[in-house]
């Protein structure tokens, strides 16, 4: 897995991407917790869940079903939360295209996980299409370093994975933020009523 740190790059940079104030940080916070969630599993380890197992890690939870879960919790809360959790409260009621776009947001941010995994040097791949399918996935390029568990995390080997992530997580999703920036047209100035 990448470090939990840089899942949280995904969010960041569709945030950063985004017009000001487009994603709340309310909404922001959520697509965070939902691209590091999955690895709650780790758990399974605690438990004695044998890591290939449905429920060890990187199986269901890093699936895009799981995503989807948290997609539609997502779309629950923003609809019929109190204060509308996303956005600056309000008497207004969520507009269905608010609640699909904090919807859509969380689901991104969540399949992004198991797409990061699936690009990792180790492990033993993402179940995806769980529950339909127990297959462990990987990417046909896998150039992210496997990230070691918290007791190595600050050894030259977690050093190295941190690296690995800045080249092949962090500078591209910078990059193209900053290329999308650069492509987006100027507001338009305010037109003289005169």
């Amino acid at each position: 897995m990448p470090s939990i740190i840089t899942h949280a790059a995904v969010p960041l940079a569709l945030w950063c991407a985004a017009d000001r104030g487009r994603i709340p940080p309310r909404l922001l916070a959520a697509g965070v917790i939902a691209s590091m969630l999955p690895d709650a599993d780790v758990l399974a380890f605690a438990l004695h869940i044998p890591y290939a197992d449905a429920f060890g890690h990187r199986g269901a939870s890093h699936s895009l079903l799981f995503a989807c879960v948290l997609a539609m919790v997502a779309a629950l809360l923003h609809s019929f939360g109190r204060g509308r959790p996303w956005s600056a409260p309000t008497t207004q009621p969520a507009t269905l295209a608010s609640t699909v776009q904090a919807a859509v947001f969380v689901f991104v941010c969540a399949a992004s996980h198991p797409l990061l995994d699936a690009l990792t040097s180790g492990g033993l791949g993402v179940a995806l299409a769980w529950p339909w399918s127990d297959h462990r996935f990987f990417a046909p390029w896998r150039p992210i370093r496997v990230s070691p568990f918290a007791p190595q995390f600050f050894s030259a080997r977690g050093l190295a994975t941190l690296l690995s992530e800045l080249r092949w997580v962090w500078l591209p999703l910078a990059g193209a933020v900053v290329a999308w920036k650069l492509i987006q047209p100027a507001p338009a100035a305010p037109r003289d009523p005169s």
